[in-house]
């Protein structure tokens, strides 16, 4: 077994530059790894992921905002950047390992795509998830509009996605977005921990055998997805709406959207 803990930046383990180069490595670097047969993935300092890190790529992005609306190099470079970033997610689902998310306190955003990637999801009891994008002006884009359906149903999902609403563990848990909430963050990390060693007594072949058939089937639809979303967000992300999101959310007062 290994674990793979989400560490900052700043408070909440923000989904930053660093996270984005380093998952792809270390899931690689598992998947080869004959000695690890299951992961466990969670978060340090009392919450899984207050997701992307918006200062971050705000600095980083700012160029690509510049310019008339038509210009089409800034769109393509945005485009890239969104498909290395779907890649980073995709790299946790393909590991041939069986990955586990022990989650407590917040995830949000980045954060639900991660788990989303994840096999089985377990939650203390005061975890907190958003699919928030929508409340910042943006279609999610890295795989939780693709994977989660399945993993909770597409009723459920959608009122997930279209509102962009916080929901507790006990909500989660009666959706299916979470297999069981445990009372604290030591519980579920021991529970996931638990499920891992079992994971690991079982023969391996057999085990990346039984998650690459269940993969088979949604693999190309979610791929399919991941493509269209990072045309659309390549196209339409640059708003006025994201702009007055981001200064809303800085300035701590609630958003004006025009459609704009």
């Amino acid at each position: 077994m290994a674990e793979v803990t989400l560490i900052g930046p700043g408070k909440g383990n923000l989904l930053g530059p660093d996270f984005w180069a380093e998952v792809p490595r270390v899931f690689a670097e598992l998947d080869r790894d004959e000695t690890i047969r299951a992961v466990v993935l969670t978060g340090s300092g009392g919450s899984f992921s207050y997701g992307l890190d918006l200062i971050a790529f705000g600095q980083r992005w700012q160029g690509l905002f510049n310019g008339a609306p038509g210009l089409a190099g800034p769109r393509t470079r945005l485009h890239d950047e969104i498909r290395v970033m779907q890649d980073a997610v995709t790299a946790i689902a393909e590991c041939r390992k069986p990955v586990v998310a022990a989650v407590s306190g917040w995830c949000i955003g980045g954060g639900v795509d991660v788990i989303a990637a994840c096999d089985v999801r377990y939650a203390s009891s005061e975890a907190r998830f958003s699919v928030r994008e929508v409340r910042m002006a943006m279609v999610a884009d890295l795989g939780s509009l693709q994977r989660l359906p399945a993993i909770i149903g597409d009723g459920h999902f959608r009122e997930l996605a279209l509102t962009g609403k916080d929901v507790d563990a006990a909500w989660a848990e009666r959706i299916g977005l979470v297999n069981r909430v445990l009372p604290g963050p030591d519980e579920v990390l021991d529970t996931a921990r638990e499920f891992a060693d079992e994971v690991a007594k079982n023969p391996p072949l057999a085990v990346q055998g039984v998650k690459q058939v269940l993969d088979a089937e949604r693999a190309s639809r979610v791929q399919i997805g991941l493509k269209q979303v990072a045309a659309w967000n390549a196209a339409f992300l640059s708003s006025e709406d994201l702009i007055e999101a981001v200064t809303a959310f800085s300035e701590r007062r609630s958003p004006d959207f025009t459609g704009q």
